[in-house]
């Protein structure tokens, strides 16, 4: 692999995880975002069928972009995503049916997330197949490992708990892999809408304090004004 292929797939890399991350930057998707990440197994969940439905829909939408005309093209993009939502859908009915029961109209609703509706048509529409497919993993890991955080953090501050109903996504082996960190504990605000807002906004602060913190030193040292040096003279200058 050459050295331009390796760069572009760690600029790839780092605009999907950190730099250009579709929850935390674009601030896209927000709405199952907010809404299913109470706890950890939900967001996990969730997360997964994101991130096969990003992975298919940018693969399938670089090796169409040639025969789709540009008039239908949005409507084209949206039907193959909605056929990767069929099938992540029907997958978790099938093996993980009590998780697919709680997540309930989300699952769906996968089908019009702005973060993969609007990365394939600004970017695996442009592609070739493997930028696309490495983009779509990605941005696909992204949202999910915030949706994951942000589901442990509303979990563990809101109920004292982490993992719990691992057994929804894992079956009978993840029925004991739950950690109480605080027995009778219960925040209702985390819980709740509310307390979702307010923990996306800290990660968002707190990613936006790391890139400034690393702007900062990335900035070069101004060097201190060199000080005039005086020469005296003393008699006569012929």
């Amino acid at each position: 692999m050459s050295l331009s292929k390796t760069s572009q797939w760690r600029q790839l890399a780092r605009e999907g995880l950190w730099s250009n991350n579709p929850a935390l930057v674009q601030l896209l998707g927000l709405c199952p975002l907010l809404a299913v990440s109470v706890s950890v197994v939900n967001a996990m969940g969730l997360a997964i069928a994101t991130l096969l439905v990003m992975v298919g829909a940018s693969t399938t939408i670089s090796l169409i972009r040639h025969q789709v005309p540009s008039a239908v093209r949005l409507p084209a993009f949206v039907m193959v995503i909605a056929a990767f939502v069929t099938c992540a859908e029907l997958l978790m009915a099938a093996y993980a049916y009590p998780l697919y029961q709680v997540l309930g109209i989300f699952i769906p609703l996968i089908v019009t997330n702005c973060a993969i509706l609007g990365r394939a048509d600004a970017f695996a529409s442009r592609q070739p197949v493997l930028p696309a497919a490495i983009d779509g993993l990605m941005m696909g890991l992204g949202f999910g490992v915030v949706l994951i955080l942000l589901g442990a953090l509303r979990e563990l501050l809101g109920q004292g708990t982490l993992f719990s109903d691992m057994a929804l996504l894992f079956g009978p082996m993840a029925a004991n892999w739950q950690l109480t960190l605080a027995d009778d504990y219960q925040f209702l605000f985390f819980v709740l809408p509310p307390g979702a807002f307010f923990v996306a906004g800290m990660l968002i602060a707190l990613k936006n304090a790391i890139d400034q913190r690393r702007a900062d030193r990335a900035q070069p040292v101004a060097s201190a004004p060199r000080a005039e040096r005086r020469v005296r003279v003393t008699g006569t200058i012929k």
